[in-house]
């Protein structure tokens, strides 16, 4: 069973460790040895933003959990693309751990964030996605949110085109 909840300062260290993890099992393949390293150096760790974000009030995380263990969460924040519309938010992160997929937890967490979003009183949500990540992009899709651009993201010294998504709230 997959209980959900808020994150914590206390949730740190096991959500950077899930997060590297789901990073990894993802997008891991793609990347050299050096380019990989470089992104995870600066996106995980103690020095990395995911724990930076955990402390900041204007960034919510919401966890799902199988008994004591996070398998993933999801991230809303103030908009960090350039340009984003105003009374827009952005979701930054949606993470499962690779045997949690097609298990429910990606909906669920998505059904929080609209409705995170729409509390906050944001107008639209926006996303970045990986061109590359097709199972990522059918299931925003399905969601409801359309393309509205695209955005140069640098992992390491390699630059990927990532795909600018929007659903209006």
């Amino acid at each position: 069973m997959i209980a959900y909840r808020d994150a914590t300062p206390a949730d740190g260290a096991e959500l950077d460790a899930m997060a590297q993890a789901a990073w990894l099992e993802t997008f891991g393949p793609h990347y050299t040895p050096a380019d990989r390293e470089a992104y995870l150096a600066t996106a995980y760790g103690p020095a990395g933003a995911l724990l930076r974000d955990l402390a900041d009030p204007a960034v919510q995380f919401h966890l799902a959990c199988a008994g004591d263990r996070i398998i993933g969460y999801t991230k809303l924040n103030p908009p960090w693309l350039a340009d984003a519309e105003p009374g827009a938010l952005q979701l930054s992160q949606i993470y499962v751990l690779a045997e949690w997929l097609g298990g429910g937890a990606g909906p669920v967490l998505m059904d929080w964030t609209i409705r995170a979003a729409r509390a906050r009183g944001a107008t639209a949500l926006l996303l970045t996605v990986w061109e590359e990540n097709h199972r990522a992009r059918r299931f925003y899709e399905r969601v409801g949110f359309t393309h509205i651009g695209d955005y140069a993201f640098p992992v390491g010294g390699k630059i990927d085109t990532d795909h600018i998504l929007r659903l209006a709230l």
